[in-house]
């Protein structure tokens, strides 16, 4: 028997979609330009990852629900919807994770370019260079959002800020955002839901 949510449902899975797209636009238009010499520079092939990752998240097709037998067709309806908002969360929680990688590789583009156009000594321009790669390196291997951060805030962040991020806090950064919205999150799944629903679609 439906419990007269499914209207909620269905608009809900319309507010986590548009933060997804909104997400994936912002990764497409980071569209890396190297000169031939840079074009194997850590932070541009981070930054060819992430569109590509990007895309393939777009692109998966939502897995469609093994059949239940007889049942009424709101318990149905209610199921479809839960399982949308469930696929709906895990694409906007990947391309969040995603978003934040290419920013830091858009920062490391923008702090090379300042150091090899400051003048300083070579010497020293090759140890603030592996200063950016290191942290580059420590962002895409640790991934992380302080909570209370939205999207926007996240280009703002420094290195060391995005070398923090952990999955906890991209999921309580969405959930705060949410909340604050007065967005109802009856069905949001918790990150654990998430994180296996990720690893299934992978598997």
């Amino acid at each position: 028997m439906e419990d007269g949510y499914n209207e909620a449902r269905a608009l809900r899975i319309t507010e986590i979609m548009t933060d997804f797209q909104a997400l994936q636009r912002r990764i497409a238009e980071y569209a890396p330009d190297p000169s031939p010499e840079e074009y194997f520079e850590e932070g541009y092939e981070v930054l060819r990852q992430c569109r590509a990752e990007a895309q393939a998240v777009l692109i998966v097709p939502y897995p469609m629900e093994p059949s239940q037998g007889q049942s009424a067709s709101g318990d149905s309806e209610t199921r479809q919807l839960q399982r949308i908002i469930l696929d709906a969360s895990a694409r906007r929680f990947q391309s969040k994770k995603i978003y934040l990688r290419a920013v830091a590789a858009v920062r490391w583009s923008n702090t090379r370019t300042t150091i090899l156009q400051s003048g300083e000594p070579l010497q020293q321009q090759a140890v603030l260079l592996q200063q950016a790669n290191t942290n580059l390196h420590a962002v895409c291997t640790g991934f992380s959002l302080s909570c209370g951060r939205t999207v926007t805030d996240a280009v703002s962040l420094s290195p060391k800020e995005l070398a923090a991020i952990t999955d906890t806090g991209i999921y309580y950064d969405f959930r705060q955002a949410d909340s604050q919205a007065g967005y109802w999150l009856h069905d949001d799944p918790p990150l654990a839901t998430i994180l296996n629903w990720i690893r299934s679609q992978a598997a």
